[in-house]
């Protein structure tokens, strides 16, 4: 999707006059709802991804942003996985290229393939590997530390081997993807592990509220 210039407006409007920065921002999903998870590696969507990088850069250009996530997609059906990788890489490099001269840096994120069945970048590993293919020094790993703990990765192993491939971190608690202190993962020596690797960057709260009705109790955990 790219917004119009009145939506545009509107969104940077928005931001100032709630007196919030806006740290991250995707690149076009595709149609959610219906079940699509990205557009990067869709052969034919190129046109409409890159029109909407360019639109989703001038949107960090007057916002401050500097994480720009990019979500990989699912397989398309009936079209040869290689092509499909080799689109995600250029429109990869394309939107690192984009990126760069407003000082910003695209996110690369594994999302599990337990919640998302089929979704090809699906370990921290595999983000690496499409990081890598890509070469360029701001395109980095999004840490999301729900997404690793399902797919049943050491969260604090990877967090070290990785550490200088992270430019955002973001936090749910398994297995349901609530806030911290409402599953599995002990998130304080994860944090405390994070600063002492010298990251300074956000931690973006994903979680699902116990109570979607009252937004105070849902900061409780903290």
């Amino acid at each position: 999707m790219v917004p119009c210039d009145v939506e545009a407006d509107a969104f940077v409007a928005s931001i100032a006059e709630a007196g919030v920065g806006l740290v991250s921002l995707n690149f076009h999903t595709g149609d959610v709802a219906a079940g699509e998870r990205g557009i990067v590696s869709h052969p034919a969507r190129v046109r409409q991804f890159r029109e909407n990088v360019v639109a989703v850069v001038e949107l960090a250009r007057r916002t401050g942003c500097t994480r720009l996530n990019a979500p990989y997609g699912l397989r398309v059906p009936g079209v040869d996985v290689a092509e499909q990788d080799a689109v995600a890489i250029e429109n990869l490099a394309f939107a690192a290229a984009a990126a760069e001269k407003v000082g910003a840096s695209v996110l690369i994120e594994s999302i599990n393939s337990v919640d998302i069945p089929g979704f090809p970048v699906d370990t921290s590993g595999k983000a690496l590997e499409v990081i890598a293919k890509v070469g360029l020094p701001n395109v980095g790993l999004l840490a999301d530390l729900y997404h690793l703990a399902k797919m049943g990765e050491d969260v604090a192993d990877v967090l070290s081997r990785h550490r200088d491939s992270i430019l955002h971190v973001q936090v749910a608690d398994p297995p349901d993807r609530g806030a911290p202190g409402t599953g599995t993962l002990d998130f304080e020596p994860l944090f405390r592990q994070l600063a002492d690797q010298g990251y300074d960057g956000w931690v973006g709260l994903e979680y699902v509220p116990a109570d979607s009705a009252d937004s105070a109790s849902s900061f409780a955990w903290q």
